[in-house]
């Protein structure tokens, strides 16, 4: 078992979450920035390729095991869309008014506003590694027209949640980190660790 990996992401708020739940396996998580690791590109139409052709690049540039996660907005009515592309889906440089703009434009007449946030997380314990460990989560909600709350960020304030008569920008960030598919995600990639490490 190893006790340091490397994050593919520069995200500061991904480490600090990920760092507390691997904290308790003894796993030390390090920024690729450390390493002075380059963006991965993430041309796949897929959360898993994308996700796993960061863990690889990340893996063979530090010689460590790595984790990269790939994340989204999915859209029932729009077969699936954003997707990959959420974070980009008002264009470039990416930006979250012109994303959520763009989202309510190709929804305006469908009365079926259903959603899912999805996560994917890999995991590579060598940038050949043949099994990667692979974990995910969704959390499901619907589009609102108009934003409500100041907190989360990207498709937060238009991600009503039915059940909590809020959208995921109402909600406090405890609440958030407990519910949301990358706090799933994360929980199952722990559980699978302890499961190898036992």
């Amino acid at each position: 078992m190893f006790h340091k990996l490397v994050l593919a992401s520069n995200n500061q708020g991904k480490l600090r979450e990920l760092s507390a739940l691997l904290a308790p396996l003894e796993i030390e998580v390090l920024p690729q920035s450390s390493f002075d690791v380059p963006e991965a590109e993430e041309p796949h139409v897929t959360f898993v390729e994308n996700a796993l052709a960061k863990a690889r690049h990340a893996a063979a540039h530090t010689g460590l095991p790595a984790l990269a996660d790939d994340s989204g907005l999915c859209v029932t009515a729009l077969g699936g869309a954003p997707g990959v592309r959420s974070a980009r889906l008002g264009g470039e440089p990416s930006n979250d008014l012109r994303n959520n703009e763009r989202l309510l434009e190709l929804l305006k007449d469908q009365p079926d506003r259903r959603a899912h946030y999805y996560c994917v997380l890999v995991l590579v314990r060598h940038a050949d590694d043949p099994q990667p460990l692979i974990a995910e989560g969704e959390w499901h909600g619907e589009i609102v027209d108009a934003p409500r709350g100041a907190g989360g960020f990207g498709y937060d304030p238009y991600f009503w949640l039915p059940d909590l008569e809020q959208t995921a920008a109402e909600l406090p960030a405890e609440m958030k980190n407990l519910l949301s598919h990358r706090a799933t995600a994360f929980r199952q990639l722990a559980d699978r660790l302890k499961n190898r490490t036992e």
